[in-house]
């Protein structure tokens, strides 16, 4: 394991900072916006915009690296990043902010191939799942120490903005130095929509309405926190939990997965996600003054987090367990291009979730942030319940579930040591 970091510390150097940037930019504009009485329509296409962006990336930046390389990738857009972070700060419009939300999606998911392609080329069969467990802690970390830097300084001042762009700026400096030579790009295939839902129904619904849960929560829980009074440290705690526990609870949920009917434990994880957005309904309420579960306000507040952390803990390890069941039904050689064509449809849900989720809150107040994440969660148990009935369980012991982050991209899912991604360990070592 030290033998990986120390081959592959630039690497891992420079995605942490740019990590710690991610988990406080986003937050960052979501408490801005309410600060600047941003409507909520306005501010779901402010956060629309980065999964536009992102898709798009997706999409465009494999040509790109294959015609000028993984350096002049990764420069060019960890800079425009960078740009893109201080034309929030100096022009406070919610249209010139959604465009900014848009290349920063775009910069990041540049980013992150990159990143995931030069792990892969430094990767053998021997290293693949430490890899993999190493870049997913340093996601975790690097997330969650993000949310904290809220409590640097207000949002309305310029200076949390610089701090942006200046990590951004400074995570190229260990990349732009490192004395490894840059991989070679490989094409990757994917299985296109049509064929996936052939292969599960369920699988396919169940990730197109993840994505669609998991864009909302993780950019506009700040901004429901900001709506609901919530305090800086109390909206950057409320954030650090959630990224905490969808990281942490991922382990165990894989394990028991692994041992039974993996829809099952998809439904479980999905009811009771939307047990406990109800249960943060009721312990707060619409206005934070109100009293509903407990005798006062502190309590109300103890009880939403305790809900909140226990959600986050169930509702994020859907990702990866939508990732698993689908390889239950396919050879191990396709697992890849499955992870493709599914991070496609996880895209396209997350393109609407945050309008979707701004919507209901434009029309139901703040708790239809709730409402929204309990609603797609009723929609994935009920629709597994159904498919329990058409299809009888399976078990496929080449797919097992492998914790990832949230960002991952299809070439950071060939790390996965149950892939079966043919690895030349030659210049690995």
């Amino acid at each position: 394991m030290l033998k990986i970091f120390k081959n592959s510390w630039a690497l891992f150097s420079g995605y942490f900072i740019i990590m710690v940037a991610h988990g406080f930019q986003g937050n960052l504009l979501g408490v801005r916006s309410v600060i600047e009485e941003f409507n909520f329509l306005a501010t779901g296409a402010i956060m629309t915009g980065y999964f536009v962006g992102y898709f798009a990336g997706a999409n465009l930046i494999p040509k790109i690296v294959g015609k000028v390389g993984h350096i002049r990738v990764f420069a060019a857009f960890a800079s425009m990043a960078s740009l893109s972070i201080l034309i929030h700060a100096v022009l406070v419009n919610p249209f010139i902010w959604t465009l900014g939300r848009f290349v920063t999606g775009f910069s990041l998911v540049s980013i992150f191939i990159v990143m995931e392609s030069w792990l892969n080329d430094r990767a053998n069969n021997r290293t693949r799942g430490q890899l993999l467990s190493i870049y997913m802690f340093i996601t975790l970390i690097g997330l969650s120490l993000g949310t904290l830097l809220l409590n640097f300084s207000s949002p309305e001042k310029y200076e949390p903005f610089i701090l942006i762009s200046l990590l951004l700026s400074l995570a190229l400096i260990p990349i732009l130095l490192t004395k490894r030579k840059a991989p070679k790009f490989k094409k990757l295939g994917y299985i296109d929509i049509k064929g996936l839902y052939k292969t599960s129904p369920f699988a396919t619904v169940s990730m197109f309405c993840t994505g669609i849960i998991h864009s909302a929560l993780f950019t506009l829980g700040a901004v429901y926190a900001a709506t609901m009074n919530f305090t800086l440290f109390e909206i950057s705690l409320l954030l650090f939990l959630i990224t905490i526990s969808g990281g942490v609870f991922q382990w165990p949920i894989g394990f028991y997965s692994d041992k039974s009917d993996r829809r099952i434990i998809i439904i479980f994880c999905t009811f009771l996600a939307s047990v406990f957005s109800f249960m943060c309904v009721l312990s707060l309420g619409e206005n934070p003054e109100s009293l509903h579960l407990s005798v006062n306000w502190e309590n109300n507040k103890l009880l939403f987090f305790m809900f909140a952390t226990l959600y986050a803990g169930m509702a994020i390890p859907l990702f990866t367990l939508n990732l698993a069941y689908i390889n239950d039904y396919i050879s191990k050689e396709k697992f890849v291009a499955a992870g493709g064509g599914m991070q496609i449809i996880f895209g396209i849900g997350a393109m609407s979730g945050p309008f979707i989720c701004s919507l209901l809150m434009n029309k139901l107040g703040s708790n239809g942030f709730f409402i929204h994440l309990l609603f797609f969660h009723v929609i994935i148990g009920l629709f597994g319940l159904y498919r329990i009935t058409k299809r009888p369980y399976e078990e496929n012991p080449e797919s097992t579930f492998t914790p990832l982050p949230r960002n991952i991209t299809p070439l950071g899912i060939e790390l996965d040591p149950t892939t079966g991604a043919d690895i030349s360990s030659e210049d690995k070592k």
